[in-house]
């Protein structure tokens, strides 16, 4: 399983006029977690990017629990359960203090530039086994 997390200061312009987070907010979020995922395995996005690979969002969803205000202070948690093949579905919390306020899922397919859904690239796949042994 590969994990890791961030941290999050809410700031002013994410929140609505009810003072909480607004919802798409949260999206961005988990797209800071994954990219800093990546990174921390060594596979960073920009360089798959560079390599002609690209990782679009072909499903998401998530479930708010709890709001998040302005100064909150966030960790956002990912999880990548199972093996990569053709896609790569990320789970997603964040915490205020310990404190649930939203989950999370994300699904990615790996493509080439032009489109076509391709396995991931033997580098990535490298890197990565050794977290699901």
């Amino acid at each position: 399983m590969l994990h890791s997390s961030v941290e999050i200061r809410v700031r002013y312009e994410e929140t609505d006029q009810m003072g909480v987070v607004y919802h798409a907010n949260y999206f961005s979020w988990f797209e800071v977690a994954r990219v800093e995922l990546l990174e921390a395995i060594g596979c960073p996005y920009a360089k798959l990017e560079k390599d002609g690979f690209m990782l679009p969002v072909i499903s998401c969803e998530a479930k708010f629990i709890m709001p998040a205000r302005f100064d909150d202070r966030l960790s956002v948690q990912i999880e990548i359960k199972d093996m990569p093949v053709a896609s790569i579905k990320a789970y997603y919390r964040v915490f205020n203090s310990g404190l649930l306020l939203a989950t999370g899922m994300t699904k990615h397919a790996f493509v080439t530039t032009s489109g076509k859904v391709v396995r991931p690239p033997k580098s990535f796949l490298e890197k990565t086994v050794k977290f699901f042994s």
